[in-house]
């Protein structure tokens, strides 16, 4: 993809050519129970996304994927090793990175206007500007009939919909998405798939590509959406293998399913995963017993 192109740090600078949007090295969290055990979610972590690169991640339930996304947004630290984002420490939330979360992240008192506005403000954009930036948002994303509309009178797509407007309007270098087509029916999930890729290619206000870190656990949605899909290992995570996804682009989802280089590509990932998955099910069986 873009890996060669400079991005941007949140001062607006260019970032030097090559250096890698994100960086986990060696990157262990373990956190303390209720009981007061203690829990290692993700284990000697290495991963490197490339500027513009889109990356799914994919491995059993409960494993550590989401763990890896609030590591690399500065929600939590790691115990051990290093989260580098544009070459720099992450030591806490940055400006630059989205998240896009499982259920929807909007404030029912407010209309989809004002859910895509309040970003931008509480960063300081003047009131005019955010709502001409979240206007255009609303536009791209087919809301703009809808801008004056509660949450709770949108479908799941819709807010779904309301969701990307809000994390792009933010400009971000970094978009992390933790499985956030799941709770969608099949067909709406399809075109949600599609009009990120749509999204994506021209999200940024530079002209570049968002690095995108996209947790599911749905194997289909990663080949057809990433240009590299990393398989976790059983928890606590660590990287098991990364598979390189050389479908053309652009991409149709639907279409995309059907060509016999993905359905190759399919049952190459599935004999990694579908090991851990057993893994995963044979620990919790054993627990039961």
């Amino acid at each position: 993809m873009n890996s060669g192109n400079p991005g941007r740090n949140p001062g607006g600078t260019p970032r030097p050519a090559g250096v890698p949007a994100i960086e986990l090295r060696g990157a262990t969290k373990v956190f303390r129970t209720p009981s007061g055990a203690d829990h290692t979610a993700v284990r000697d972590l290495d991963l490197t996304v490339a500027q513009g690169e889109f990356v799914a991640v994919v491995g059993p339930t409960g494993c550590g994927k989401s763990t890896t996304l609030t590591l690399v947004s500065g929600l939590e630290e790691p115990t051990e090793g290093e989260v580098l984002v544009g070459g720099e420490p992450v030591t806490g939330i940055r400006p630059d990175v989205g998240f896009v979360f499982q259920q929807d992240a909007v404030f029912p008192w407010r209309t989809v206007l004002s859910n895509v506005m309040a970003g931008p403000r509480f960063r300081g954009v003047p009131k005019a500007e955010a709502r001409e930036r979240a206007r255009d948002w609303l536009g791209r994303v087919g809301l703009a009939a809808f801008e004056d509309r509660y949450p709770h009178q949108l479908s799941g797509g819709q807010r779904k919909r309301v969701a990307l407007a809000q994390t792009f309007v933010g400009d971000p270098a970094i978009l992390l998405m933790d499985e956030p087509f799941s709770a969608l029916d099949v067909q709406t999930r399809a075109l949600m798939s599609d009009e990120l890729l749509e999204l994506w290619g021209g999200s940024r206000s530079d002209g570049r590509a968002a690095s995108v870190v996209f947790v599911t656990h749905d194997l289909e949605e990663a080949i057809a959406l990433a240009d590299r899909v990393v398989v976790m290992t059983a928890g606590p995570a660590t990287v098991k293998e990364v598979f390189p996804i050389d479908l053309p682009r652009p991409r149709r989802v639907e279409s995309v399913r059907l060509e016999p280089r993905f359905i190759e590509i399919y049952r190459e990932i599935w004999s990694s995963l579908g090991e851990e998955v057993r893994i995963t099910r044979e620990r919790g069986a054993a627990h039961v017993a």
